[in-house]
């Protein structure tokens, strides 16, 4: 495949940020892309709402579907699926995007916070995929993207933040289990992470203002990825842990410059993955 003209794309959490930005990149192409996300009405502290972003995606030469989604609700996920199908005849792409993060020790980690994460990021994960999947096997190039990081059990990882690391890694382990279990189906089930942190409102508002937005990349580096990856013969690549920046190299880009916010900060690597040279961590 080189191209998601005409494809379906169901994508979690597309209102904004890394799931915006992926949307409008299957959009250049002519891509359909269903919105599920909560944000109806503006957000005091977070742009953009499901209509916003699908005008975008309109201006960027795609359809868009606007659903509003609370993707812990399984009634409400099954409907906004039932409704995608529906209104394009079919479904080719799952992206699970939308996650809450807290980055709390145990001890002030409160249970309302740990079972929102566990909800939206691990079960959220599940039952979006569970009630695409049936629709997928129909699709020429089926693909299930998760948002979430390689699987690397070292205790650094998790020791400042369990329940948030437990929550990401729920992710990845559907990706881990998925790509087995429907391998003989064709549906792709693949992890994409970044490798430095991107410039999203999780950034800004919980992970150190305006100075850890300078040290990011732009959400474009992941949505360019993405590409990559869904492009893919659903067959041929299945059950990886891909970070951006190495997907891209794979594809021949190397200048990775103009995803910089100030690419005269230094960049700041994200959880997860081994820093580059020359990065920064959060830690």
């Amino acid at each position: 495949m080189s191209t998601l003209k005409g494809k379906v794309l169901f994508i979690t959490g597309a209102s904004r940020g890394i799931g915006l930005a992926i949307a409008k990149r299957a959009a250049r192409d002519g891509a359909r892309v269903a919105i599920a996300a909560k944000t109806a009405k503006p957000h005091p502290k977070l742009e953009g709402t499901i209509y916003t972003a699908a005008d975008e995606i309109r201006d960027a030469g795609g359809e868009a579907l606007p659903l509003v989604v609370d993707i812990r609700n399984e009634d409400a996920v099954a409907e906004a699926i039932a409704k995608t199908v529906e209104t394009w005849g079919g479904l080719d792409i799952l992206i699970n995007n939308a996650s809450a993060i807290s980055l709390t020790r145990t001890e002030d980690t409160d249970m309302k916070r740990y079972d929102l994460m566990h909800s939206i990021n691990t079960r959220g994960t599940f039952v979006c995929s569970k009630l695409a999947i049936p629709h997928l096997r129909k699709a020429e190039n089926p693909h299930i993207l998760n948002l979430s990081p390689p699987l690397d059990m070292d205790a650094k990882w998790f020791a400042p933040h369990v329940a948030y690391t437990m929550a990401k890694y729920g992710m990845s382990m559907c990706v881990l289990g998925m790509a087995e279990e429907f391998r003989k189906d064709g549906i792709a089930v693949n992890a994409l992470w970044p490798r430095t942190a991107i410039a999203t409102a999780a950034v800004r508002n919980l992970l150190g203002g305006e100075q850890a937005i300078k040290g990011s990349r732009k959400p474009e580096i992941v949505a360019d990825a993405a590409y990559e990856i869904l492009t893919k013969p659903s067959r041929e690549f299945t059950g990886n842990f891909c970070v951006d920046d190495e997907v891209l190299a794979a594809a021949g880009v190397t200048d990775l410059d103009k995803y910089a916010v100030d690419p005269a900060a230094p960049l700041i690597a994200d959880f997860f993955v081994p820093p580059l040279e020359g990065m920064l961590t959060f830690n």
